[in-house]
């Protein structure tokens, strides 16, 4: 399973180098980072992340998202 997020940002270097600091956090939480994007016309950044544990992903996110700032997160499966 994966989770695609896409996080709006007006300030991406800043977004970024809070990102990579929770790079532990995410482990810890079952998650491992396989893409990062940037949007080229509008402040998003875009993460496809590898999901080995949904019920920690989901504690993960609803920490996250509880910060402020617009998230979009959808779980994926392969079909």
């Amino acid at each position: 399973m994966q989770l695609l997020l896409q996080i709006d940002t007006p300030d991406y270097d800043g977004w970024k180098s809070t990102w990579d600091s929770g790079a532990e956090d995410r482990a810890n939480s079952g998650l491992t980072q396989l893409q990062l994007w940037r949007a080229v016309d509008h402040g998003a950044a875009f993460a496809l992340l590898e999901v080995h544990n949904p019920a920690h992903a989901k504690d993960w996110l609803a920490k996250e998202t509880s910060f402020g700032g617009v998230t979009t997160a959808t779980f994926l499966r392969t079909v």
